[in-house]
């Protein structure tokens, strides 16, 4: 029976160290799991967007882990089950044979010396309680595993095919008061002439919602689509519908990931101006949209290549083709007509060249890009847009950076440049013998960030548009699809973000925007924003 016991302890010591190392590797694979960085409203550097790239691929790994380990799991129960089982018998058997454990070994060895029979007694008492103590801790142990398995089960989002389906986004609230007229009230991108004494209101229609899918890896290459949604698509012509934003398709891509390159298609961000200003009171147009920062939601497909020269320096080269917009509004909301730069019968052309290397203990970034546009406005009006651009992230020293853009260009209002305006007419836009020219414009924006802590950070940034006055003045009645005597839009703000938790952040921003109308002066406006948000 004692020879019995020692191999039962045996089996149970292995059996417990197995599971402390199953443990132990579950709780790391839900903790790296948990601390998985979110997508941040805005677009990243691609250093940054690299570093994203590699820490998901790490995270799919562990979950793949996990996944063997339920299974793993389940066999462990079943031999703790068994385990248990056998130490019930066996206290069975030792309560058949008329005494305690200790006694029962005494008496399997009264023909030993006393000292001998003393010694047993001892070892089997201890032996015994070993036994329960590891059977005690085993159950410990399986309950909390078992509870950690339950719950990743549950927060599983299910998919119709056998890849993983991941939910993120962001619920957001905007408490703002204005002083002045803003085109926006909520997130304002230029000052209209209008009600001067201000407004009050709230809103979360620009709260996201997002799904990322991950499929098969294929010819070597890892892919994921995703695709992103928030709620400031207009208003429903209901009661009190300017709470009830109508959802929004902002981004949806499909990615296909070598080592060294990559291929993206869908509808994603100027990856030929990829920074915006940090603000969590413009999310549904990036900060300075109107005011230096050229963006836009644009379907393309483009070809990514990193060259690697050490751990923290690479050589990034982007190159791709994009549907030809020129930032005119719908002709209908039922049918879609094709537009000037759709009429041309050719995609816009982007390409950018970035280096990236760590300083200070975070990434720095330089990039320059070009841009190309062939637009037709009818009537053998034909235009060439193109910009040029150059975009930087630079570590100044522990806790601060400078990042911005600048752009210089023709006709490039599909992209938000020239204050929204590809070309101005020299009148109606359908009548024959209207002249048509390319708006020239220059602009851009820079933000100075400071990070005392993990947690808080603060920001300040500038940015500006300007169209050239002589293109504005090239008519004595200029026309445009928007406001034509728009020849300058500035705007500045500072603002911090305070972070308690990783998925929960406070925020307090001011913003001025100015903008100025050729030969009639300015209008200004004021917004104080508090904000509140919750990422998942």
């Amino acid at each position: 029976m004692l020879h019995r016991t020692r191999l039962l302890q045996r089996g149970f010591s292995t059996c417990n160290s197995w599971e402390m190392l199953f443990f132990l590797g579950c709780l790391l694979s839900c903790t790296a799991w948990a601390q998985t960085p979110r997508q941040a409203a805005g677009e990243q550097p691609d250093s940054v967007a690299s570093a994203v790239r590699g820490l998901q691929e790490q995270v799919r790994q562990l979950r793949d882990a996990v996944a063997e380990m339920r299974s793993e799991a389940a066999q462990y129960r079943a031999e703790t089950v068994a385990l248990r089982e056998e130490v019930r018998a066996t206290r069975e058997q030792l309560a058949a044979s008329g005494g305690s454990p200790a006694q029962n070994t005494s008496v399997a060895t009264q023909s030993a010396p006393s000292s001998a029979q003393t010694s047993g007694v001892t070892q089997a008492t201890t032996q015994s309680g070993s036994v329960e103590e590891r059977v005690s801790k085993l159950e410990e142990e399986s309950q909390l595993l078992s509870g950690k398995v339950d719950e990743q089960y549950q927060t599983k989002v299910e998919s119709a095919s056998k890849y993983r389906v991941r939910l993120s986004g962001i619920v957001l609230l905007n408490l703002f008061s204005n002083r002045g007229m803003f085109d926006n009230q909520d997130f304002p991108n230029l000052v209209s002439q209008g009600n001067r004494r201000g407004s009050f209101g709230a809103t979360l229609r620009q709260s996201e919602l997002g799904l990322e899918v991950f499929g098969p890896h294929i010819a070597g290459a890892s892919t994921r689509g995703d695709v992103q949604f928030d709620f400031s698509g207009g208003f429903p012509d209901t009661l009190n519908g300017v709470t009830t934003g109508l959802m929004r398709l902002r981004t949806a891509t499909l990615r296909l990931d070598w080592s060294r390159t990559s291929i993206v298609a869908g509808q994603d961000n100027t990856f030929f101006s990829p920074l915006s200003p940090t603000s969590f009171a413009s999310l549904a147009v990036p900060a300075f949209g109107y005011a230096g920062n050229l963006w836009g939601w644009i379907p393309q497909v483009r070809v990514e290549h990193r060259l690697v020269f050490s751990n923290d320096s690479n050589l990034t080269f982007q190159g791709g083709i994009l549907d030809n917009l020129t930032g005119e509004p719908p002709f209908l909301q039922s049918e879609r007509l094709p537009q000037a730069g759709e009429r041309s019968n050719q995609p816009a052309y982007a390409s950018r060249v970035a280096w990236s290397r760590r300083a200070f203990g975070q990434p720095m970034m330089i990039g320059v890009g070009g841009y190309y546009s062939r637009q037709d406005w009818g009537f053998g009006n034909h235009v060439d847009g193109w910009a040029g651009t150059a975009d930087w992230d630079l570590p100044l020293s522990h806790g601060f950076s400078l990042s911005g853009e600048f752009y210089r260009g023709l006709a490039v209002g599909g992209l938000g440049g020239g204050i929204g305006r590809s070309v101005i007419f020299s009148g109606p836009a359908y009548v024959p013998g209207t002249q048509v020219n390319g708006l020239d414009s220059v602009g851009g924006w820079s933000q100075l960030k400071f990070r005392p802590t993990a947690k808080l950070e603060f920001n300040g940034a500038f940015g500006i548009d300007n169209p050239m006055a002589e293109d504005i003045r090239a008519y004595a009645v200029s026309q445009s699809y928007l406001d034509p005597k728009l020849f300058e839009n500035r705007g500045a703000f500072v603002n911090f973000i305070y972070r308690p938790h990783s998925n929960l952040l406070f925020s307090a921003e001011y913003r001025r925007l100015r903008t100025f109308e050729i030969d009639n002066g300015s209008q200004s406006a004021d917004q104080i924003n508090l904000i509140m948000g919750i990422l998942f």
